[in-house]
């Protein structure tokens, strides 16, 4: 069995100059944690803000990548880059972890298929089309505007091209019109890296029935995301949100001046007291899964955590140590080791 997360932000955490390479106290991601967790690769996502332009994006990415390269080559041999599926699992045989990377928010691409080129020779495998605001791709799930009303032309364009490179195309993130579009003009399966299932969690960032259904009658798959706003409703409370915004403000400033101590200190004390706040059972975690397989069955459903980019994570489920208590419950519910194996990474890792 391969166990793969097809979505964490371990390097914007990157950014802060941390050495997962070794256990760590704060982060939901290290290497050593992931081995403890059961976990043999993810997709690490080199995310690019909103604000950036397609110039500063592309930058943002490649210094992001950068950084994921630096990683991997001072983990003293515990991980291992990654491009495709035989390289996991030659990764596995050998006692190392996989690192994939995907992108998220497609701004770095500009307007410029040849960008797209580029960053698949880098090691790109999936490209997330648009993150919480309309790009010169496509319509985003979080936005209002409805700029192209689902893919722009270049953003069909660019579809084409990522089906001919075999970069798979992710659709969390995106509005249901640009879900559509993409279904329509794209001739490879579609997936999902980190999204639940709205029918449980209303939240417009999910997925609803018709959407996964059409998906997987393409061979599509949904990775369930573990940010407990994505797994019930209702979660969002006024202290909480307050706290949400102070951590992003102190990280943002932390992030830009890694000497500024007041910031780092703020930022880590609202941390430590998120990561011991009362959150959504991990079972909820399964839950989604129950229901999406309850949909579309077990070849279409996976995981894609989100951990390092989300502020509070499932209560059991607080970093990727204790990934394997998924599994686990997913076992008490009755679930086939042959269907564990295929929602734990074979489903993802056959569409790669």
């Amino acid at each position: 069995m391969f166990v793969l997360d097809t979505h964490v932000d371990t390097p914007s955490m990157l950014l802060e100059d941390i050495d997962i390479s070794h256990r760590r106290e704060r982060g939901h991601i290290d290497f050593p944690r992931m081995k403890e967790g059961g976990v043999d690769g993810a997709f690490f996502a080199i995310y690019t803000p909103k604000e950036l332009d397609e110039v500063e994006a592309s930058r943002y990415a490649i210094r992001l990548i950068s950084k994921v390269y630096d990683a991997v080559d001072s983990s003293n041999g515990i991980a291992k880059l990654a491009l495709c599926a035989q390289d996991a699992y030659r990764n596995k045989d050998a006692g190392k972890i996989s690192v994939f990377m995907g992108m998220e928010n497609g701004s770095p691409i500009g307007k410029d298929l040849k960008m797209l080129r580029f960053f698949h020779r880098m090691g790109i495998r999936y490209l997330t089309l648009c993150h919480n605001a309309d790009n010169l791709i496509c319509d985003s799930a979080a936005s209002d505007k409805h700029t192209w009303g689902g893919l722009s032309p270049f953003g069909r364009e660019l579809v084409s091209e990522m089906n001919s490179l075999g970069v798979l195309v992710d659709v969390s993130h995106t509005s249901d019109d640009t879900f559509y579009d993409v279904l329509k003009h794209s001739v490879k399966p579609i997936v999902a890296t980190h999204s639940c299932c709205r029918s449980l969690c209303t939240h417009r960032r999910n997925i609803t029935d018709e959407m996964l259904k059409d998906m997987a009658s393409e061979g599509g798959v949904i990775q369930i995301n573990f940010y407990p706003f994505f797994l019930q409703n209702h979660f969002s409370n006024p202290e909480l949100d307050k706290l949400i915004d102070e951590y992003e403000l102190w990280q943002k400033r932390y992030r830009e001046d890694l000497k500024d101590e007041v910031a780092r200190d703020k930022y880590w004390s609202i941390s430590d007291t998120l990561n011991n706040y009362p959150s959504v059972s991990y079972k909820r975690i399964a839950d989604h899964v129950d229901y999406a397989v309850s949909l579309v069955g077990t070849d279409h459903v996976g995981l894609g955590s989100d951990f390092d980019g989300i502020e509070i994570a499932p209560e059991g489920l607080r970093d990727i140590s204790c990934y394997h208590l998924i599994l686990d419950e997913l076992r008490s519910r009755g679930y086939l080791e042959s269907d564990i194996e295929k929602i734990a990474g074979g489903n993802f890792l056959r569409l790669l």
